[in-house]
């Protein structure tokens, strides 16, 4: 093919590409806090390509009185189709009537555990007053500024009587802290723990003083892909989602 024939062919080829309708990929933004983030990043690829939808996530805490939780995104209309945060965070926005009615389901339950800096000696926790004497000797004690953090410097250190003795010792930090030794110890959701560098698992807390965590999605008012967002709800309660959930160290729920 001459040069006069091979521009020819790139012209009528760029007008037969300028004619043709540009492809329109479906896609989803999600707002998700982390304890679900584990599980929901190895269930993802598998999402996309069956089902042909593109996902984008942000991120934000369940709760607190931080700009960036989720339940302030959604209140001040950051745009997004479906959120997945703790049932306590989400109960409020429920109350609000700022999610679709019916549109909120549980995906998993997640417990509190300790880890501790890789390699240090790992306190044993197995009973509450065990678990109450790590706390007190403890220099550093790392948690979330959410639902699991709430629940150690509102409600579990004033139930096991120390909240004067350790309130100072405690600060809303990464579990990575913990692995620069900054902190001695972490509580955080299980599922945010796991696979954390740095640090060694110690085990979940004590029965008696747990807080199980279940992690819910839901879609937002003004979600602009309702019917993609059902579809991904439907994924991450099948059975398909299961293994990956377990994984991360969470239990599907209780239906």
């Amino acid at each position: 093919m001459n040069n006069k024939l091979r521009a020819g062919a790139r012209a009528a080829l760029a007008i037969i590409m300028l004619t043709i309708p540009a492809v329109s990929y479906a896609q989803v933004k999600v707002i998700m806090s982390g304890g679900f983030s584990a599980a929901f990043k190895e269930l993802l690829p598998e999402f996309e390509r069956t089902s042909g939808i593109t996902v984008t996530t942000a991120s934000g805490a369940s709760m607190g009185d931080g700009p960036n939780t989720i339940p302030n995104q959604v209140r001040r209309g950051v745009p997004a189709d479906l959120i997945i945060l703790s049932r306590d965070g989400l109960a409020d926005l429920v109350k609000e009537k700022r999610t679709v009615p019916g549109s909120d389901t549980d995906l998993a339950r997640s417990l509190q555990g300790m880890i501790v800096r890789a390699g240090a000696p790992k306190p044993d926790i197995s009973t509450v007053e065990k678990f109450k004497q790590t706390l007190l000797k403890a220099k550093g004690i790392a948690c979330t500024s959410s639902t699991g953090g709430v629940y150690l410097t509102t409600v579990l250190i004033q139930k096991l009587g120390i909240a004067e003795e350790v309130k100072g010792k405690i600060s809303f930090a990464a579990a990575a802290s913990v692995a620069r030794g900054e902190n001695e110890i972490g509580i955080q959701q299980v599922s945010e723990l796991l696979g954390v560098p740095g640090v060694d698992y110690v085990g979940t807390l004590p029965d008696a003083v747990q807080l199980e965590t279940t992690y819910a999605a839901a879609i937002p008012e003004g979600a602009k892909e309702i019917d993609k967002a059902k579809k991904l709800i439907a994924f991450l309660t099948s059975n398909a989602a299961v293994p990956a959930i377990k994984k991360s160290g969470m239990e599907p729920p209780k239906r």
